[in-house]
């Protein structure tokens, strides 16, 4: 009984062990399924419903889209000579992620080279690309390297390190174009100058290639391209020959009067082209260590100043146009009170000729024209002449000077208004004046760009009006004695006012500090240049227009007349000629 009862305990003890082992196996089982389902259905759902998504992580892992970049377009003169071009240099990168696979950097010869080549201290370099992003793909390291670095730098074949194919701005003529042309970033975007105010068209469009790469970094597809736009080139007005004259001459003569700067700038009365703008201290635009951005101002748009008796011309159009005087004229030119403000002249003259006011620059004489004008009459013939308004020449930064539109005037204001003070120009805007004086009156837009078609312009006053106020002009430099000592130009007849004011300072009140200037076209029996030479706060022990800014307009408008061959049209010395401005004429007595 006891065996049997073992016997059966025994079948039944193997038959729950059976049992739960068919149990086990059945639930493995299940499980197995069931995880060969979820892989089915995960496949299922990146083959067929989110197919792209493992596309997408293949392309990240092996595709590259490299920009094809485009050179900056190239700025040249007239004549096509280079003012700025774009050379090819190369940026060095680091692919931080390939660079940490690759072991990171190791301190050995090679790396020590690459610090070499670059100047940058190993543990310095090392520091930087610690602190980067170790995910990131993209690290600059140095940019603008020359080619000679850049190759020496590829054939170390340092892991995560490449070379980048970008582009640098030389300017061939350095200081003598810095202020006009300007400089542009180390991204190539114009940030001063013509480089700024023509970035948009001096910019292309780069293109791009997507390829596809292997492990080795090797290009085993190409995808697609985009084509990328050429930037355009830009021709200027700038004769570079008579810039390197301009310059040099206005160099000489700041350094002359040892004055803190100076501007002068050439116009082409016939087009209305500026053929030369330069500025004096300038800077080496290839090296800007130690320039200041105020080194880099283009003063001749920028700075604006009381012009003084270069608009004395303007007077004596409006007065004879109204026919308040005739050519003949003769002025009591005696000092005289005007609201216990003493108006007076240099040197005391008890009359003088309309051409006699001209070429001793009287202030009486002007300030006794403007009191029998309307107050409206000098207002209207300085905004006719673009005072008091930007050029549109196109330079950013260019500053609209002063022009006062008051309803009433004071006597005083009147007076002072008429030899220049109480407004502001700027020395592009005094060329644009004598430009509408050189071509007899016609006024043409200023232009930085080369015109290669006929000008029409527009009449602001009669030719044979203008004709004669030009012909007064070329007596400031008659040994009859002007306003200048300066001998006119050797075979050349000239037309120039000079003109000196005192600066005004912080507080608005004048100080004793001067700004001398000359302006004039050449030569005056067919004008064909209008110039305008300003030389800011001299300390040469003189300051006057006529022995500071003359001599420099001398040396500038002869070297240009001879430079184009322009034919000689001087006649010879007579006491005629220098009788021009003789004060006791016989003629009637029109204004006292």
């Amino acid at each position: 009984m006891t065996v049997v009862t073992r016997t059966i305990k025994k079948m039944k003890h193997q038959e729950i062990k059976i049992s739960f082992v068919s149990w086990r196996f059945a639930l493995l089982c299940c499980f197995i399924l069931l995880a060969l389902f979820g892989l089915i259905l995960r496949v299922a759902y990146l083959q067929v419903i989110n197919s792209q998504l493992l596309v997408h992580e293949g392309d990240m892992r092996s595709l590259r889209v490299q920009q094809v970049s485009t050179a900056r377009g190239m700025i040249s003169d007239r004549a096509g000579r280079p003012l700025a071009v774009s050379v090819p240099v190369n940026a060095i990168w680091a692919d931080l992620k390939e660079l940490k696979d690759q072991g990171g950097i190791n301190f050995d010869s090679r790396w020590k080279a690459l610090s070499g080549a670059l100047s940058i201290p190993l543990g310095q370099l090392y520091s930087r690309l610690k602190k980067a992003n170790p995910e990131g793909r993209f690290i600059y390291l140095a940019r603008q390297i020359n080619p000679t670095i850049s190759d020496y730098i590829n054939k170390l074949k340092l892991p995560g390190i490449y070379l980048r194919q970008e582009s640098r701005r030389y300017y061939p003529t350095t200081q003598i174009t810095a202020h006009l042309i300007g400089i542009t970033n180390i991204d190539s975007q114009g940030i001063e100058g013509i480089e700024k105010s023509f970035n948009q068209w001096l910019t292309g469009y780069p293109g791009e290639r997507t390829i596809r790469k292997d492990r080795f970094d090797r290009v085993i597809e190409d995808i697609s391209s985009v084509n990328s736009q050429e930037a355009h080139n830009l021709v200027l007005s700038i004769d570079a020959r008579l810039q390197n004259l301009v310059y040099r001459k206005l160099n000489d003569g700041v350094a002359f009067n040892k004055a803190k700067s100076g501007t002068a700038v050439l116009v082409d009365v016939n087009t209305g082209e500026v053929l030369a703008m330069a500025n004096s201290p300038s800077y080496n635009p290839n090296n800007l260590t130690g320039t200041t951005i105020d080194m880099m101002r283009n003063r001749a748009i920028t700075d604006s100043f009381e012009p003084g008796s270069t608009v004395k011309p303007m007077v004596i159009m409006t007065a004879m146009q109204r026919g308040v005087v005739k050519k003949n004229s003769v002025l009591n030119t005696l000092p005289y009170m005007i609201n216990s403000h003493y108006i007076k002249d240099v040197s005391r003259y008890a009359e003088l000729t309309v051409t006699g006011i001209l070429q001793k620059s009287s202030n009486v004489g002007v300030s006794k024209l403007a009191a029998a004008m309307p107050s409206s009459a000098l207002v209207e013939t300085y905004s006719r002449f673009g005072l008091g308004k930007t050029t549109n020449l196109g330079l950013i930064g260019e500053s609209r000077g002063l022009l006062p539109k008051k309803q009433r005037w004071s006597d005083m204001e009147r007076a002072a208004f008429s030899y220049g003070y109480g407004l502001m120009v700027t020395p592009l805007q005094l060329a644009r004046v004598y430009a509408i004086i050189g071509g007899m009156g016609m006024l043409r837009p200023l232009s930085i760009t080369r015109v290669d078609m006929p000008v029409a312009g527009k009449r602001l006053f009669p030719e044979p009006l203008v004709r004669t106020v030009v012909h007064m002009m070329e007596s400031v430099t008659l040994p009859a004695g002007g306003t200048t000592n300066t001998p006119p130009i050797k075979g050349y007849r000239i037309a120039i006012k000079t003109g000196t004011a005192k600066k005004l300072g912080q507080n608005g009140n004048y100080i004793n500090k001067y700004i001398a200037y000359t302006a004039g076209v050449a030569p005056a029996s067919n004008p064909r240049f209008a110039l305008v030479v300003v030389i800011n706060d001299p300390k040469g022990g003189k300051y006057y227009g006529g022995t500071v800014s003359a001599p420099v307009f001398s040396s500038i408008m002869g070297g240009i007349l001879r430079s184009v061959n322009i034919e000689p049209d001087a006649l010879p010395h007579t006491k005629e000629k220098t009788s021009i401005v003789i004060n006791k004429l016989k003629a009637k007595r029109d204004i006292r």
